[in-house]
């Protein structure tokens, strides 16, 4: 993922091995592998998993839409928002409430569902990072009790874990852009001249560069320890998840910005990709919930229960 950020690859990984392949893997019994993960893998199917909510605010377990039991199946209705790869997935996997309150963990069940099914509508357009998304609306839509991945009600876990994973994965591909930033910052300033010298030895543009490189090795060192905490599977993982993705949301951006502004005009022209490094780092930013949202969710699984 960090060679993602430094490429400024536009591919729907994310959505489709990490969201969607993500959930698979933990819920999918054997005809459910067999159906889908052999397609992902082969890239002869797209995938999204359809998690937020016009009223969500970040929080994957507000989940508004409805799967009603009919028939020997279920009957979903309900609106999902900013889908990333939504527009065309061949797979959608929708997580809908058949239990309890709307904001509940508990009385969550994951659908994997044909994006072709009856009364599912779909709204695609383009983000402005290059990448894709749409809105969907499911109206009446039926769906077998096959199409149920994992226990019914207990979805809540893997929607949960499989998120954090994708997380810790754009925060990676933040650490990439943010170095690239730095070191292209870096290696501009040397080569732009102004008043008959090099604008790098500017000591003021000295000192801005070396916060960049300390926000970036901060970085640095909150991506190691939380990859490690994932592979350990340490109960701090997820807190750990949170201090991440609110450094890149704070930290990072300011990288951003300040490689805009050293690099004058031509930081927001389309010939140089310091743009588009940034217009990335700012969708990182909100996705998957932004710094606010992670700063509260970090001060929540520090406190003592």
């Amino acid at each position: 993922m960090e060679a993602f950020g430094r490429g400024l690859v536009v591919e729907p990984f994310i959505p489709t091995v990490l969201l969607a392949g993500g959930v698979l893997k933990r819920s999918a019994n054997a005809e459910q592998r067999e159906r889908w993960i052999a397609p992902l893998i082969s890239g002869d199917v797209q995938a999204a998993l359809a998690v937020a909510e016009p009223q969500g605010r970040f929080d994957p377990c507000d989940v508004a839409t409805t799967a009603r039991p009919s028939d020997n199946g279920y009957v979903i209705n309900g609106r999902k928002a900013v889908v990333l790869n939504g527009g065309i997935a061949d797979l959608l996997i929708i997580p809908a409430r058949t239990s309890k309150q709307q904001r509940d963990e508990r009385g969550i069940t994951l659908f994997a569902l044909e994006a072709g099914t009856a009364g599912v509508v779909r709204r695609p357009y383009k983000t402005v990072d290059g990448h894709r998304a749409a809105e969907i609306v499911l109206e009446n839509v039926r769906v077998p009790s096959d199409a149920v991945l994992g226990a019914v009600d207990d979805g809540a876990p893997t929607l949960l874990d499989t998120i954090d994973d994708a997380v810790l994965a754009v925060c990676a591909e933040a650490f990439g852009i943010v170095r690239a930033l730095q070191e292209k910052t870096v290696e501009y300033t040397k080569n732009r001249v102004q008043f008959g010298v090099p604008i790098a030895s500017f000591q003021a543009l000295q000192h801005r560069m070396v916060d960049m490189l300390i926000a970036r090795e901060q970085l640095r060192s909150l991506l190691t320890w939380t990859a490690m905490l994932a592979a350990s599977g340490a109960p701090d993982k997820r807190r750990a998840v949170s201090a991440l993705k609110y450094h890149v949301g704070t930290a990072g951006r300011r990288v951003g910005q300040e490689a805009v502004q050293l690099h004058g005009g031509m930081g927001v022209s389309w010939e140089l990709d310091i743009a588009h490094y940034f217009k990335r780092l700012s969708a990182i930013e909100i996705v998957f919930g932004n710094a606010d949202y992670h700063l509260d969710r970090f001060r929540r699984l520090s406190s003592p229960p």
